[in-house]
């Protein structure tokens, strides 16, 4: 039984995870500047945010919906412009050949980065609470059903990155620099859409 229940729980972490949105863009255009670890580490921080929120859709989803309609705002526009300012820089990358130079300081920026971005979008909630209903994994209970959901979690969304990460490292290798360049900025013009699609979205329910 426990078996099958982290085996669902993996499954929810790389449903969670591998929809290519503003997370996969910052990870893949990290991977294209600084190398493998540094998009792992991208991962990493959203792997940490699914697991933060897979523990409170595990405790209860009533308790927590009902906080989380009261920061909905809030988060949107932290978020919002929080993915601006990553687009921003990410249409200014660094030269692939920075990427061995990648050291601690980096890869803890990039954890944060991601962690940060993951945490403050409302939608990443919504996800899980269809999903996790979905799998059946809404009747675990116990404190050791929820540890096993919270780690199968982060597990199965680290597996995504780790994957991501090491395909886009392979294609990095084989592709010129003019390639990677655009590919940054392409994930930079994403993160800014992403950014303003999140603010505007708030601003039009507010004037609704």
């Amino acid at each position: 039984m426990d078996l099958i229940l982290i085996l669902k729980s993996i499954v929810l972490g790389l449903a969670i995870a591998a929809p290519l949105g503003p997370i996969g863009a910052l990870c893949i255009n990290r991977t294209f500047e600084r190398g493998f670890w540094a998009g792992v580490a991208g991962g990493l921080g959203t792997a940490l945010a699914d697991a933060v929120y897979a523990s409170l859709a595990a405790v209860g989803f009533s308790a927590f919906a009902a906080t989380l309609a009261t920061i909905d705002a809030p988060l949107k526009i932290v978020g919002g412009l929080f993915m601006l300012w990553l687009g921003w820089k990410s249409l200014k990358p660094k030269p692939v050949g920075n990427a061995a130079q990648v050291g601690a300081r980096d890869l803890f920026g990039t954890i944060a980065a991601t962690f940060f971005l993951t945490i403050t979008n409302p939608m990443t909630i919504l996800s899980f609470a269809a999903i996790f209903a979905g799998l059946g994994l809404a009747d675990a209970a116990g404190t050791t059903s929820v540890f096993l959901v919270v780690a199968g979690v982060f597990l199965g969304s680290l597996l995504w990155w780790f994957v991501l990460s090491g395909g886009v490292a392979l294609a990095r290798q084989r592709l010129p620099e003019s390639f990677s360049r655009r590919v940054s900025s392409l994930s930079g013009l994403i993160l800014i859409l992403f950014g303003l699609y999140a603010l505007g979205s708030l601003a039009l329910s507010m004037v609704a």
